[in-house]
């Protein structure tokens, strides 16, 4: 490709390279090649040949890497790097430029059709987990899309409601983690979303595309549509947007090119959505120098496994006649139950679904491991309703109560949950919990394993079962996985990043979800997920960041270094088991006495030790200073709030291990007084009483009234002092106490900076 720019294009070519030749590839231009983009964020959905219109035609086998509600759960930073390189190498083998992914939406309600493609209900751990892939991804030479920009939390109505949501909420839990991602891994394109965000669409939203994306976050790549998601181009070039996807035959091209001619659309801003386009193209070209002519599926196939082992979450593991279910012993006898041992779910449905390279059965991983072990398979119940139940059961029940232990796949099934619909509830089907019922009370030693891509209400699984396993989707490895895990070849270590509610009446967003006549009110505000529950004390079935091992960890001598970068805290943690064990030691911060509303507890670091038995170790994690931040709705801008703050290491959110306090230096942020500053908020500048006591004759707050049977002092406090003026009976102009007011604003400031 030679040199171009803009200015060597005309109107119509800066125009054609902003939308796409069909469904997955961008126009050839003069010698600007084309460029193919394709999902999805845990394996590459290539398709070859004349693609359909809706993308869903047969694709080329790639490895099903877990998708991210099970890739989020392995809360490893380093893991999610790997998968991400293993993609760029696929993509590279498939002729792929770009990779849409990863998906980043906060998890909001459990009812959301796609929170399978999501990592967490956090802020945090979201835009960790996903920084390192983008990297992971694009030091192979392919680009990334950090996806769905934003606030795109439902299925319901997804390409026409409007997610309103307050500034602080939006800022700090469903910006935050784009903007973290932004900033640490530059991706090469972000995909803005089909809703609208505050009334106007993502794709037409100036403030999100270049006030903030652009102009604070300095992203500098390209911004592309979701497929279908733009319903004005000529608006959408306006506000920010580089390329439409997919092709629509030229015609938004001629729309472009006429609001540009009719001094409708600035030229300029159509060159710069040009010139980004060309940028993007020099590192498609450059990527593709590092030629892949295949990939090694037998190696991605391991690491698949390996990945998705640590993805496994062990929620239960309670003792049955004095000795623990888990891991499974050899040479005892087990009867394996339910449809999702022989047929697993692994992966979500809709656009980011992979035609595997093989796929693990975990029934036939079971029986692999279980050398001279009798192993009997009863399906115990069908998920499309076609089987006899009470037949099904009554089999799985005797094979259950002939055999030393019994391990029971429950979940849901591909139909009830995927992209393009909301779940109406989170229980699992109830002829599964019959069968579960059934099955402990001929056979205490049961376990389950669960496979679903959204939250489910476990309860009662909670109550029934000794041992619970929670596979969420583990990809086409995930029935060694599991069975690993199982075994004890591999000590589970996966947390959870999802609170599991007691019910569904529970959940933060129960009473605004999905929304109604195109607007989805987020009336819980910044209290998303385990903020709620913990603000509300409510009880919940397992906590956010849940998990247990095999092992067990203690944690002593928590320290806390305040500096110019943030919190240094490290914490010493031993093994105090018998086995050799991975731990995720989460990193919590409060702050005591805030001057505005804030969750009890956030997560703010968190890092992986792998420790042998009796082994310690000294962890060392940076709460960055601007993480400390909230979003001041007064200044519009992040402040920094001075004074202590308490950090908690500990193994989950309700699982505090130690807890420490640090002074932190707040932001020198002085919010000018105005005429409609309260006289309280007045009075509380240095010298102010003195200053107003000099304006006479203005009201003065009294200590108390004798006559009204009111505090007139606080009844006047909050009384703008804009309005006093009309008591003072004209002896007292506007100019004299805006006078007055900069005089004590320059006391503050100067006293602030001091």
């Amino acid at each position: 490709m030679t040199a171009n720019t803009p200015a060597s294009l005309d109107t119509a070519q800066q125009a054609a390279l902003g939308s796409g030749a069909d469904f997955w590839s961008t126009k050839q231009v003069g010698d600007v090649p084309s460029l193919v983009l394709t999902d999805g964020p845990h394996g590459v959905r290539r398709q070859v040949g004349a693609t359909d219109h809706l993308g869903l035609a047969g694709s080329e086998p790639a490895t099903c890497f877990p998708p991210a509600v099970g890739l989020g759960q392995s809360w490893d930073t380093e893991l999610t790097g790997k998968v991400g390189t293993a993609l760029g190498v696929e993509s590279r083998a498939l002729g792929v430029d770009v990779l849409l992914g990863p998906g980043i939406n906060i998890k909001r309600d459990p009812r959301c059709g796609r929170n399978f493609e999501y990592y967490s209900e956090d802020p945090h751990l979201t835009g960790t987990l996903a920084a390192s892939w983008v990297r992971g991804l694009q030091k192979t030479g392919v680009g990334a899309s950090l996806k769905h920009f934003a606030a795109n939390n439902t299925e319901h109505d997804r390409m026409r409601s409007s997610s309103d949501i307050a500034p602080r909420p939006l800022r700090e839990i469903y910006l935050r983690g784009f903007q973290h991602v932004v900033r640490t891994a530059q991706p090469w394109t972000v995909m803005c979303s089909y809703n609208r965000v505050n009334g106007t669409y993502a794709a037409e939203n100036h403030w999100l595309l270049t006030q903030v994306l652009r102009e604070e976050w300095g992203f500098d790549g390209v911004v592309v549509s979701d497929w279908g998601a733009v319903s004005n181009r000529v608006e959408a070039v306006a506000a920010g947007l580089d390329l439409e996807m997919p092709g629509t035959g030229g015609v938004t091209d001629a729309q472009v090119v006429a609001a540009v001619e009719a001094d409708e659309l600035d030229a300029a801003v159509l060159a710069r959505a040009a010139a980004r386009m060309l940028a993007l193209a020099a590192k498609a070209e450059a990527g593709r120098a590092a030629r892949v002519v295949a990939f090694d599926a037998d190696a991605h196939h391991r690491l698949a496994r390996q990945v998705a082992a640590h993805c496994v979450v062990l929620l239960k593991n309670d003792p049955v006649q004095g000795q623990a279910v888990l891991p499974l012993e050899e040479g005892c006898s087990l009867a394996v139950i339910g449809e999702f041992a022989q047929s697993p779910r692994y992966q979500g449905g809709g656009s980011s679904h992979v035609n595997p390279t093989r796929v693990d059965v975990p029934l036939d991983e079971i029986r692999a491991l279980a050398t001279g072990t009798d192993v009997s398979y009863s399906a115990g119940f069908t998920t499309d309703g076609s089987g006899d139940a009470a037949t099904l059961r009554d089999e799985a029940v005797r094979a259950a109560a002939a055999a030393d232990t019994a391990v029971v796949f429950l979940g849901l099934a591909a139909h009830q949950e995927s992209e393009g619909f909301d779940r109406e509830h989170i229980e699992l089907p109830a002829e599964q919990l019959q069968l579960l019922a059934a099955v402990v009370e001929v056979q205490p030693r049961a376990v389950v394993v669960l496979s679903h891509g959204g939250v489910l209400r476990l309860a009662d699984v909670d109550e029934l079962a000794p041992a619970v396993v929670d596979g969420a989707l583990l990809g086409q490895a995930g029935g060694g996985a599991l069975a690993d895990v199982l075994f004890g070849r591999v000590n589970p270590s996966g947390r959870l990043t999802e609170t599991v509610p007691a019910r569904i009446e529970d959940t933060p967003a129960y009473l605004d979800f999905p929304g109604e006549h195109g607007h989805v009110a987020y009336g819980e505000g910044l209290f998303v997920g385990y903020r709620w529950y913990d603000a509300r004390r409510t009880e919940v079935t397992y906590p956010f960041g849940h998990g247990l091992s095999y092992t067990t960890f203690a944690y002593s001598d928590l320290e806390l270094t305040a500096g110019a970068e943030g919190v240094t805290a490290a914490v010493t943690v031993t093994n105090t088991g018998e086995r050799a064990g991975r731990e995720i030691v989460q990193f919590y911060v409060a702050k005591p006495g805030s001057s505005v509303a804030r969750p009890p507890l956030e997560l703010k670091a968190h890092t992986v030790v792998t420790l042998a038995p009796g082994a310690s170790h000294r962890v060392c994690v940076l709460v960055e200073r601007q993480d400390l931040a909230y979003w001041d709705i007064r200044g519009d801008r992040w402040v920094v709030e001075g004074g202590s703050y308490e950090v908690r290491a500990a193994a989950s959110s309700r699982d505090i291990r130690a807890t420490a306090t640090v002074e932190v230096e707040g932001d020198v942020f002085v919010l000018p007084l105005t005429l409609d500053s309260t006289l309280g908020e007045v009075m509380a500048a240095p010298g102010a009483a003195e200053v107003l006591g000099s304006l006479r004759p203005m009201p003065q707050p009294a200590a108390q009234s004798d006559g009204l049977g009111v505090d007139m002092a606080r009844l006047m406090a909050s009384v703008p002092v804009g309005r006093l003026l009309s008591f003072a009976g004209g002896a007292v102009t506007l100019g004299d106490l805006e006078k007055l007011l900069a005089q004590l604003d320059a006391a503050r400031t100067a006293a602030a900076r001091a």
